[in-house]
């Protein structure tokens, strides 16, 4: 189970979305989350859903990878949808029960709602699983550059924000093997009530918080053998350029929107 999680893990391939200029997927990728808000029917969030399994068939990207990704978002999906379900009273009346009030309405947001969720999840995962994380912390470094005017340190913040990304599936990783290892020693994690599995964790997450505080210990030694002092006078083995591809990417995600705000006006709004 726990193997199965893919978030911030990058999948090399050769694909046209792999190829697509690091800066310009994280302007696509917010841009794209913006667009899954600006939804309001399910026309607009149809076509939104369509264009971006489309991009996944490009990135070549295994559907298995995809649903792994969302496994960790379960159970979010499944208490947003109750929610939704129970207590919005608008629309006809399909189910009353006591203090249970299943409307038209609620099911319908519950449904929008889900999808919402489940298309911001892949969207963010489709930009780690396409881009590795030097190229990453490069991409971000760029596109904030204008802040060191402002006397911030953009590079440090790109770094930290790659190390973070680059450290989930080594934690997870992590996390599998003291699971094993317990595991082998008898304890059991799927048995018993809330406060002995509570209790059981335990035994995780005191290990757990051991081997990455040794981790970030041996990385930032590891960086200050090398000589590391940050962005300052640092060169780039490779030189982002924008190519044609690219700007077709961004002219094609401008008329998305504008569909998108087209849908929301023709058609009614569900919200």
């Amino acid at each position: 189970m726990i193997k199965e999680i893919t978030i911030g893990q990058y999948f090399p391939g050769n694909s046209l979305v792999h190829k697509l200029d690091a800066r310009i997927k994280l302007i696509l990728t917010f841009v794209f989350i913006v667009s899954i808000f600006l939804c309001k029917n399910f026309w607009s969030l149809g076509l939104v859903t369509f264009i971006l399994f489309l991009t996944v068939a490009v990135s070549q990207i295994s559907p298995k990878t995809i649903f792994k990704s969302l496994k960790a978002i379960v159970v979010i999906i499944i208490v947003t949808s109750f929610l939704q379900i129970f207590y919005n009273k608008q629309g006809d009346m399909l189910f009353e029960w006591r203090f249970i009030h299943i409307t038209s309405k609620g099911l319908t947001l519950a449904a929008f709602t889900s999808i919402r969720i489940i298309l911001l999840i892949i969207s963010g995962s489709m930009l780690t699983y396409t881009t590795s994380p030097t190229i990453l912390t490069d991409a971000v470094e760029r596109l904030f550059s204008p802040l060191n005017k402002l006397k911030i340190d953009v590079h440090v913040l790109a770094m930290m924000m790659t190390i973070a990304l680059r450290f989930i599936p080594i934690l997870i990783e992590e996390i599998d093997k003291i699971m094993s290892a317990q595991k082998a020693r008898g304890a059991v994690f799927d048995e018993g009530g809330l406060v002995k599995r509570a209790k059981a964790l335990m035994t995780i997450i005191v290990p757990l918080f051991v081997n990455s505080f040794r981790r970030a210990y041996e990385l930032s030694f590891s960086m200050e053998c090398r000589c590391y002092k940050g962005g300052e006078g640092r060169t780039r083995l490779r030189e982002m350029k924008i190519k044609l591809f690219d700007v077709l990417a961004l002219l094609f995600m401008a008329v998305l929107i504008f569909a998108i705000i087209m849908l929301n006006i023709y058609f009614k709004s569900v919200l």
